[in-house]
């Protein structure tokens, strides 16, 4: 038995595994200072690496969408989401076309979304169909 596999799994800037990330968005919050941040290895407030893991409570906001052509020459959506907890994320929202994103959109992890490169991938709660146009 290693050393490792008896710790604790809060361990200092420590992401939770992929089984339980499945569950709801994984963020990181500062045990001295209480700030919540995403993918941090420091309090970006009082620069502690004491960090816990814990899960959101709930969809994220888009506070920023934009549609971008560059890299592959196919239109995608580059987004900026908030959470409940204070934090703000760069994503990618999948599922919809890039131009059919809105501020104030209501998001989750997308399903199924399994990206090796880290990009963070969400997909809109309610989206909006063609029938929601006319």
């Amino acid at each position: 038995m290693s050393a490792i596999s008896g710790m604790s799994r809060g361990g200092t800037g420590v992401m939770a595994p992929a089984a339980e990330a499945d569950a709801g968005f994984v963020y990181q919050r500062c045990r001295w200072c209480g700030t919540s941040s995403f993918r941090r290895l420091l309090c970006p407030v009082c620069a502690s690496s004491d960090l816990k893991t814990e899960h959101s409570t709930g969809p994220g906001i888009v506070v920023q969408s934009r549609v971008v052509n560059r890299g592959t020459g196919v239109a995608r959506n580059e987004s900026m989401v908030r959470f409940p907890e204070d934090f703000v994320v760069p994503c990618r929202i999948v599922g919809t076309a890039p131009h059919m994103v809105w501020v104030g959109a209501a998001v989750r992890p997308a399903r199924g979304a399994h990206n090796d490169s880290g990009e963070v991938v969400f997909e809109l709660c309610d989206p909006a169909g063609d029938d929601d146009l006319r």
